[in-house]
C-alpha cells in the first residue's frame, strides 16, 4: 500500500456578506475566498486497512483531537476509507482559517471525491478547501464558482483568542444585521460583539501596519494586504504569517 504527502492549504475569506437564514437554522453567505501557500502536511498511509488511526505533531498540534470529532476521521468514514493519517499542523487554529476543513478536503481528493456540494455536509469550509484557488462562495459553502487566481501578499495576525463560529453567527441575528456593509465582512461587529477584545487588536494592529485590517470571517484572524516585517516585533503575543495566495488544486 501506498505512503502520500499532501498539502493541506489555509483558508482566507477576503469578504463575507451575510444575506439571510435559512429555515434550518444555516446562514446564506457570498464570500470571496482564496488558499494561502500556509498549509498543512497531511501524510496518509493505507498500510491498515480497516481502520481509521490519526496523530498530529508540528507547532499548532496542541488540542487537535485524534477520534471521531476531527474531520479528517468524519471525512474517511464518510467516503468509506480508512487510513493512518498524520497531521503536521501548520495553520493556526482557532482563528477561522479552515485547517480543520482543509486537511479534510486533502483526505478527500485523495479518496478521489469531486462531489463540492455534498462534502458541505461534513462542515461549510470543506466544499471550498476541496476545489481551492479563489472563488466565489455563496449559499451555506456548498455553491463553489471558481475565480481566475490572482496572486495577492497577505499578513495573517492570528490573536490569542478563539471566536465560536455559530456564536458569531447568532450575534449576527441578534444585531439584526446592523453594521453590515460597512465594510468587507459582515460578521466583524458580531464578533466584536461576541468577543470585544478583537476591537482592541484591530485597533494595535492598524497603528503597527499604517492600515485597517479586515477580519477573516468570524475571526479571530485579522489581515491586511502586502508584506509587513515589523508587525511580528509589534504584535509578539500574537502568531504573525505572512503568506501568498495559491492557485487551484490540480486535477
Amino acid at each position: 500500500m501506498s505512503v502520500v504527502v499532501v498539502e493541506a492549504p489555509a483558508k482566507l475569506t477576503l469578504s463575507l456578506r451575510v444575506l439571510g437564514v435559512r429555515a434550518d437554522g444555516y446562514h446564506l453567505i457570498d464570500a470571496e475566498m482564496v488558499s494561502l501557500e500556509l498549509a498543512d502536511l497531511v501524510t496518509i498511509d493505507e498500510g491498515h486497512a480497516g481502520a481509521v488511526r490519526l496523530a498530529a505533531s508540528g507547532p499548532f498540534a496542541a488540542g487537535v483531537p485524534l477520534d471521531e470529532r476531527n474531520l479528517v476521521a468524519r471525512a474517511l468514514r464518510w467516503c468509506g476509507r480508512t487510513a493512518d493519517v498524520h497531521l503536521r499542523k501548520l495553520i493556526p487554529h482557532g482563528g477561522g482559517l479552515g485547517g480543520g476543513s482543509s486537511d479534510a478536503a486533502a483526505v478527500l481528493r485523495w479518496a478521489g471525491v469531486t462531489d463540492v456540494a455534498a462534502v458541505a455536509e461534513l462542515g461549510a469550509d470543506v466544499s471550498f478547501c476541496l476545489v481551492g484557488g479563489r472563488a466565489r462562495v455563496r449559499g451555506i459553502g456548498e455553491v463553489v464558482e471558481p475565480l481566475p487566481f490572482e496572486p495577492l501578499e497577505v499578513t495573517l495576525v492570528v490573536p490569542p483568542l478563539a471566536i465560536s463560529t455559530p456564536a458569531a453567527y447568532r450575534a449576527w441575528d441578534a444585531l439584526d444585521g446592523r453594521g453590515a456593509g460597512a465594510g468587507p465582512n459582515d460578521l466583524e461587529p458580531a464578533a466584536i460583539a461576541v468577543q470585544p477584545e478583537l476591537a482592541r487588536w484591530r485597533d494595535r494592529i492598524r497603528e503597527a501596519a499604517g492600515v485597517r485590517p479586515v477580519l477573516a470571517g468570524s475571526g479571530a484572524t485579522w489581515f491586511v494586504r502586502g508584506h509587513h516585517p515589523d508587525l511580528a516585533e509589534a504584535l509578539a503575543d500574537a502568531t504573525v504569517v505572512p503568506t501568498r495566495t495559491r492557485p487551484a488544486h490540480a486535477g
